[in-house]
């Protein structure tokens, strides 16, 4: 008797579940292909929000959605709760710290992290946004600064808890100063009774010309005319060159500046994560100045047409040579494209080279205020902009009830200005922070007894 068997399915691994890893995986809903997506966390997260947790505008779980829940429907799909330390590209399996996994064609979308420019020690002082851990610690040290501010007596100490200090001019740092900066104007305004919130002073810090460098200059512009109606001080052509605990010295026009600031962030740059660095000792690949890697017009790393490289660790150019920007959108789409390759490739089918659709680019600055830039050359900023990207953002969340939570937050704090998840975590850290207070005043006191 002849016996049938099932023809082997073709095995993809996928390692991240981010924008490019998860439209990937759930583009790939193939009887034919069977799919298992890794990653440290057990939950996608919605980055570009990830500064109004920061902000208390959201909560974590806002903006995130955990990631078997979004590919339950998908049969074919399955998920690991792993970290992949290891890959061997000829024998085409990955390794992780509990198992090695065979594959037939492999994705990487492990994207990146900050970029301190060899200066990682500055990374305790001025934190970067990328995780959720990193939203709640800013969270933390933004409405820290206030509540320390209401009991400081010293003005000079007083001051410094309320400067903010935004170092990167892209998107992110944008956002951030924009919102702490509505913040202080209009949420924190009556809640205080010892401090005016209104006298905070948000400094946003750029080496470059213009903030918003990749936007158009005219929305540019704007940008920094609608921060400086909020009361934000926008420098740009200014370099960073030190920060000394909560001192930060920056170089501006030939002159140095020292000034004291309790709150600093890090917006302003990003290097590619330690997979990149893997798969360039493992394939031979090239990597760019930040650690990405070079992979052909079709996502695959040179000499691995089976292994492809996608989202923000990949560097893959347009037909004119420049590369694809580290958004979501490219992410999105590189990852929808790669899914339809290896199905086209199980059939012989031949796919042109991947072209991103550049559906624009957006910033908001606060309430009522954002800019917009469109392919055709459209350009928009205040409301109309502002309106655009709400909805936009509400669209690409992942899951129904995150878009349903997220609009009625954001329809409540549009009409109160309020921030619902203002919350201070970490009791040790109140404490240490008291303990700071004591020491310094105890200091004081002793130095003036000795005179």
């Amino acid at each position: 008797m002849n016996l049938v068997t099932e023809p082997q399915k073709h095995r993809v691994v996928i390692i991240g579940g981010g924008f490019g890893g998860l439209y990937a995986a759930k583009a790939l809903s193939s009887p034919t292909v069977e799919v298992t997506l890794i990653d440290k966390r057990n939950f996608h997260l919605f980055q570009p929000l990830l500064y109004q947790v920061a902000t208390g505008a959201l909560s974590p779980a806002d903006i995130s959605s955990p990631l078997r829940g979004i590919l339950s429907r998908r049969k074919n799909v399955r998920v690991l709760m792993d970290e992949v330390i290891d890959i061997n590209a000829d024998a085409q399996e990955v390794k992780t710290r509990r198992e090695s996994i065979p594959y037939d064609s492999l994705i990487v979308a492990t994207g990146v992290s900050h970029h301190y420019f060899g200066n990682e020690h500055w990374k305790t002082s001025a934190p970067g946004l990328k995780t959720v851990e990193d939203a709640i610690e800013m969270r933390r040290r933004i409405f820290m600064a206030f509540e320390a501010a209401e009991k400081e007596t010293d003005p000079e100490k007083r001051k410094a808890w309320l400067t903010f200090v935004i170092v990167g001019g892209g998107p992110t740092g944008v956002e951030l100063a924009g919102a702490i900066a509505e913040l202080a104007n209009n949420t924190l305004k009556h809640d205080f009774r010892s401090i005016d919130t209104t006298e905070a002073q948000i400094v946003l810090l750029e080496g470059l010309d213009r903030i918003l460098p990749p936007y158009p200059p005219e929305l540019s512009a704007k940008a920094e005319q609608d921060l400086t109606k909020l009361g934000v001080t926008v420098q740009t052509q200014t370099k960073v060159t030190q920060i000394d605990g909560h001192a930060v010295t920056i170089e501006r026009d030939n002159q140095t500046e020292t000034f004291q600031a309790q709150t600093i962030l890090w917006a302003a740059g990003v290097k590619a994560s330690i997979m990149g660095k893997v798969i360039a000792d493992r394939t031979g690949a090239s990597l760019d100045r930040v650690g990405r890697v070079m992979v052909n017009s079709d996502l695959s790393v040179p000499n691995y047409p089976n292994v492809y490289v996608i989202g923000d660790l990949s560097h893959c150019a347009d037909p004119e040579g420049k590369p694809y920007p580290g958004v979501a959108a490219v992410a999105m789409q590189e990852g929808e494209y790669v899914a339809k390759l290896i199905k086209a490739k199980l059939v012989a089918r031949e796919m042109p080279q991947f072209i991103y659709n550049d559906i624009g680019s957006m910033a908001v600055i606060g309430q009522n205020a954002a800019v917009a830039s469109f392919f055709g050359g459209v350009r928009l900023s205040g409301f109309v902009a502002w309106l655009i990207w709400v909805v936009a953002h509400i669209y690409y969340l992942i899951e129904f009830d995150n878009k349903l939570t997220v609009m009625l937050h954001w329809a409540w704090s549009y009409l109160t200005r309020g921030r619902r998840a203002r919350l201070i975590t970490g009791e040790l850290n109140l404490q240490q922070a008291d303990d700071v207070a004591v020491t310094e005043t105890r200091l004081r006191e002793e130095t003036a007894l000795n005179v």
